[in-house]
């Protein structure tokens, strides 16, 4: 059995973003269509562990079915060594033999199809006139964001902020540092939140009126980055709404404070893309899409590289 091995390098390469977030939106659509398996993450979190552990498997059928499993080790304490703090690979398997066809770093289809989602919500729910854009962190999914809000739109001015005083300016292309986060969102008609944060950074008050914020940075239950009023006052867009319900932080705190509820989660992603839901409903509203990340996201990012790989003889083919 031949296996492709793609390392970062060779994943970045082979999966820019422009047409990453091409790829995501159909991925998304397909969820909606029912036309993709996707099961909630699978999390072990070791009591004693500084880290944990996600496996992410999804299942798509048709001519060419195929499997897909992401399993990566989510260690915190790799920003202070300069590492990505997701570790791990995404395998792709045969959907009719089982047989292995690719194993490719996780790193680069995680931070690519990650923002490359995020793009495709803010295209879709940013109001058209959107001329400022705020990023609040500097690291992997930063940089990342920016690439995608920057493909998607025509920003005049980017405002960024990182808890550490100059990394926004040293890391993030043609921005302005802010502060604050405060003073970075205050004029903000798209806001993108890629931060480690344990409690909000963003509070209601701060957002202008008919903003759009994407919550990226908080994807366990334990963490959020926005404040409950942010939620509450908010039409809530998701990826999946059983993910949502069962995962995100942004949404379980003030659902247990008792200010939302499921019923506040207007459309998924994929559902406005398939014209089965409704989007934005004037320029004055405040519009949230709650990020979590998808299995099935990752499965056609990594069938998009490795197609493009078998096209280039890309990276290395093994025995397995």
């Amino acid at each position: 059995m031949n296996v492709r091995i793609l390392d970062e390098h060779d994943v970045r390469g082979l999966l820019p973003m422009d047409e990453c977030i091409e790829v995501m939106a159909e991925a998304l659509a397909a969820l909606a269509r029912g036309e993709v398996h996707n099961p909630l993450r699978f999390v072990v979190r070791p009591p004693d562990a500084p880290s944990l552990m996600g496996l992410m498997p999804a299942y798509r059928g048709g001519a060419q079915p195929l499997w897909g499993l992401k399993s990566v080790v989510i260690a915190p304490g790799n920003a202070a060594r300069g590492l990505d703090l997701h570790q791990g690979f995404v395998a792709l398997f045969d959907g009719k033999t089982g047989e292995t066809r690719a194993i490719m770093n996780a790193g680069g289809i995680t931070a690519v199809r990650t923002a490359a989602v995020t793009g495709v919500a803010t295209r879709l729910l940013a109001r058209e006139d959107a001329r400022t854009l705020a990023i609040l962190g500097a690291g992997i999914q930063g940089k990342a964001n920016l690439e995608a809000m920057r493909t998607v739109r025509r920003f005049d001015r980017v405002v960024a902020w990182s808890r550490t005083p100059g990394r926004a300016a040293a890391e993030l292309d043609g921005v302005e540092e802010a502060p604050s986060a405060e003073e970075a969102v205050r004029d903000a008609d798209v806001v993108v939140t890629a931060t480690s944060a344990p409690e909000p950074i963003v509070r209601r008050e701060w957002l202008k009126e008919g903003a759009h914020v994407n919550a990226v940075g908080s994807s366990i239950p334990t963490t959020r980055e926005l404040d409950t009023q942010t939620m509450a006052d908010a039409a809530l867009f998701v990826d999946r709404r059983e993910s949502t319900v069962n995962e995100a932080g942004d949404f379980l705190f003030p659902q247990r404070e008792g200010a939302i509820g499921p019923e506040h989660i207007r459309a998924e992603i994929g559902e406005l893309l398939i014209g089965a839901a409704e989007g934005r409903r004037s320029n004055a509203e405040l519009t949230v899409f709650k990020s979590l990340g998808l299995a099935v996201e990752d499965l056609a990012a990594a069938e998009h590289v490795f197609r493009r790989a078998e096209e280039e003889d890309a990276g290395t083919v093994v025995s397995l």
